[in-house]
């Protein structure tokens, strides 16, 4: 398996984000091949953390594609700042 995690800072309205991802982001997520899960995380403090998790490196590379489209078009003004993103190889799970 493969994660794919975002880090956004600055989030200007936690609540209207976490609806425009749940309603148009995560169909999105289910389309992409391999998907297994996605998580939105709302870590307070302007911080918004999401975590997509795929069976292989395509699904996980096609997401962080996916998300930077969906931000442009649908997410700039809530989330201003460019994220952090990590993915890789899940070595461990549970």
């Amino acid at each position: 398996m493969y994660a794919a995690v975002r880090r956004y800072e600055g989030v200007t309205d936690s609540a209207e984000a976490a609806r425009l991802v749940n309603e148009g982001f995560v169909p999105l997520m289910r389309q992409v091949s391999g998907f297994v899960a996605y998580y939105w995380i709302d870590a307070g403090d302007g911080v918004m953390v999401s975590t997509s998790v795929f069976r292989d490196r395509a699904g996980a590379e096609e997401s962080i594609s996916r998300a930077a489209d969906f931000v442009r078009a649908n997410l700039a003004a809530l989330l201003p700042n460019p994220p952090e993103v990590v993915a890789g190889e899940v070595v461990a799970s549970a």
